[in-house]
């Protein structure tokens, strides 16, 4: 069911550092072109850091695992790209559409190519509200089962993200924090919630993978590497903006899927676009240490 590019084929069978990216990112997670630009860019630093990028789609119903310059156009421009979590993935294959995955689906597919290290920007989880709403990204179930790690600034800060932590405790998912004691939150470097686990290097990474795997303990790893100091937005600012975004949401009756599209939107709304900045060095910074990771588990 997999079209894999040559590049990406050649490297796995050769055992060469692949990178796994998300596509959501750039079909609903910022607007054009600075999400094509953004999606260039991470492909680039992928490769400058000695690993092959391999973006993941599913294009005509096909999961493509490497994406070519016009197939990232398209995603970031046509607007009939459908958002695709794990439940979408048949419903996308089956009707011969166009979809961009999420963290959920782009681990599944990453692993069903024997891609094991994977970027992106903010982790999906807990929704606020959640004990009434029910809403828990299927990215934390995906985790407790599919052997991927997963480098990124930590959880969405529009989420809550205490309760995440723990539900990825209860689903025995280990969470780095990298090179720090203190969870980040996305735009900023602290949460006020204490990182599980600490590791200071990507061969630590590769090392706890090597380990957790060896033991027969499937499922993925949660790398979450903070916002670069220079480009975070401080907790107190976004929180403000955040709480504002929300408020907006309900009133407009947003729920489901479509709630982390929109929220990202109105707070680049909010801050100006300065969001949208932090959000692109975030993500650009997660790339170099994903490369990082991959090479050190090539290596081992």
């Amino acid at each position: 069911m997999l079209t894999i590019t040559s590049e990406v084929r050649d490297a796995l069978d050769s055992g060469q550092p692949v990178v796994a990216l998300e596509s959501t990112i750039i079909s609903h997670g910022m607007p054009y072109p600075q999400n094509v630009e953004m999606a260039r860019t991470v492909e680039g630093i992928v490769r400058d850091g000695g690993a092959v990028p391999a973006t993941i789609a599913v294009l005509h119903g096909r999961p493509t695992i490497g994406l070519s310059a016009d197939d990232l156009e398209l995603l970031a421009s046509d607007e009939s790209v459908m958002k695709v979590s794990l439940r979408d993935l048949p419903y996308v294959v089956s009707r011969g559409l166009h979809g961009a995955t999420t963290v959920a689906s782009t681990m599944r597919l990453a692993a069903l190519a024997g891609i094991d290290v994977f970027v992106t920007g903010g982790l999906g989880g807990v929704h606020r509200g959640a004990e009434t709403s029910y809403d828990v990204s299927a990215d934390l179930t995906e985790l407790a089962t599919t052997s991927v790690a997963v480098v990124c600034a930590g959880v969405k800060s529009i989420l809550d993200i205490g309760l995440t932590l723990e539900k990825l405790e209860t689903l025995g998912v280990p969470v780095l924090g990298y090179g720090t004691d203190e969870f980040p939150s996305f735009y900023s470097r602290s949460s006020g919630f204490a990182a599980p686990m600490r590791v200071d290097s990507a061969a630590e990474v590769a090392a706890l993978m090597q380990a957790k795997w060896d033991m027969g303990l499937a499922g993925g790893v949660v790398v979450a590497n903070p916002v670069p100091a220079e480009s975070e937005i401080p907790a107190g600012e976004i929180g403000t903006i955040i709480d504002r975004a929300l408020a907006d949401m309900d009133a407009l009756g947003i729920t489901g899927k479509d709630t982390t599209p929109y929220l990202l939107g109105r707070i680049v709304e909010l801050t100006d676009g300065s969001s949208l900045r932090t959000n692109i060095a975030l993500v650009e910074h997660n790339a170099r240490l994903g490369a990082a990771i991959a090479r050190a588990r090539a290596a081992r």
